[in-house]
């Protein structure tokens, strides 16, 4: 059976000098969030904030859902996705129906104000996005979604 090579164990101080904080994933994805944060917030109509805007794209792609099914689609856990739906619901967006594939329950949809504020804020996200992603070329553009799916 033939021998793993030893790893090289750096000395702390070696270690802790070795640690940059601008080069850590954690730190860069926390700075470019927070970019994107920013231009979001200065720019999506309806005062909507990522999560509810989340919620409302995805119900405009899937349709009626339910609110459990609407959170795991956007990876919210329930207690979450509960009170997006509340906030929501009390601004007139989104309403509970009769769920369209089995009756014994209840679905989130959107209403017809929902929807139209949906597409008007798909068509301002659209634009934020590509403020986002605009020091990438093309390209980096498309590598940097498909890095992000394999860590997500």
């Amino acid at each position: 059976m033939p021998r793993r090579p030893r790893l090289k164990l750096l000395p702390e101080a070696d270690a802790a000098s070795a640690y940059l904080l601008d080069d850590q994933i954690g730190f860069r994805l926390r700075l470019a969030m927070q970019r994107h944060t920013a231009l979001f917030m200065a720019g999506i109509p309806g005062r909507l904030t990522q999560t509810q805007f989340a919620a409302l794209a995805k119900l405009l792609e899937v349709g009626a859902c339910s609110q459990n099914h609407l959170g795991r689609l956007i990876y919210l856990d329930a207690s979450t996705i509960k009170g997006v739906v509340d906030r929501l619901r009390v601004r007139g967006l989104v309403a509970i129906c009769d769920d369209p594939n089995d009756r014994r329950r209840r679905a989130v949809t959107l209403t017809d104000k929902g929807r139209k504020a949906t597409e008007a804020a798909i068509k301002v996200a659209a634009e934020i996005t590509a403020k986002t992603v605009a020091p990438l070329t093309p390209q980096e553009q498309r590598q940097v979604i498909t890095l992000l799916r394999k860590l997500s």
